[in-house]
């Protein structure tokens, strides 16, 4: 299970007032209306989630790291679990001609509003029950979904990522180091329902006997 980050450049570019998430509107309100996953989530106010997510080319650099590490090539198949508007699966499509791209997620709103190019190859499906067969995709992702999921469909996510999957499997959960990065977590997280050490989640990954890659996303 190697660590390859591709992902910390990008988290890094947002600059986060954690103090100010916390106190600028009750936290479990924000957070009810955060883990509906709907417009309010995407494009309401920024206290709910997103506040208004476009695309802006931002995931290129990310699809490009994945082409060139996977080797992915005209003819692949990728999965994203908990592909939300789908920029990513898009700019993969760009960096790679001729890769064919799914995606799944929660959100029925976030699949009806996601980038138009994709949006006939994504469904409104769970994680912990992908609706494709054994080994389909050559590479599957899920980039800051599984935090999002408690205990039971966490299980059963990380064992449909390897059932599904040929070989490579890629992805991205928050986790802490430290006091000071938990807290802050906290402070920032709406919809998370699984937040561990990388130990933790290494611990995770072993005992659903996913095999794939994974990396981090810290609350400096």
């Amino acid at each position: 299970m190697p660590y390859v980050d591709f992902i910390s450049p990008l988290h890094k570019r947002t600059k986060r007032d954690y103090l100010g998430r916390v106190n600028e509107f009750p936290k479990a309100e924000a957070a009810k209306v955060a883990c509906e996953f709907e417009k309010d989530y995407w494009d309401g106010d920024r206290k709910f989630g997103y506040g208004g997510y476009r695309y802006d080319g931002r995931w290129r650099a990310v699809a490009d790291l994945l082409v060139q590490h996977y080797k992915l090539k005209a003819g692949d198949t990728v999965l994203d679990v908990g592909c939300g508007r789908a920029f990513l699966l898009y700019d993969i499509m760009e960096a790679a001609p001729g890769v064919s791209v799914k995606g799944i997620d929660v959100s029925k709103y976030g699949i009806q509003t996601a980038k138009e190019e994709v949006r006939p190859f994504l469904q409104v499906a769970d994680a912990a029950k992908l609706p494709f067969p054994d080994h389909s995709f050559d590479l599957v992702i899920s980039i800051n979904t599984l935090h999002n999921l408690p205990c039971a469909k966490l299980e059963s996510a990380l064992r449909e990522i390897e059932r599904v999957g040929k070989k490579n499997k890629y992805l991205v959960v928050e986790s802490f180091r430290n006091e000071e990065e938990k807290v802050n977590l906290l402070y920032w997280q709406l919809t998370c329902r699984s937040f561990y050490s990388p130990e933790d989640w290494q611990w995770w990954f072993k005992h659903c006997g996913y095999t794939g890659d994974h990396s981090f996303i810290y609350f400096e």
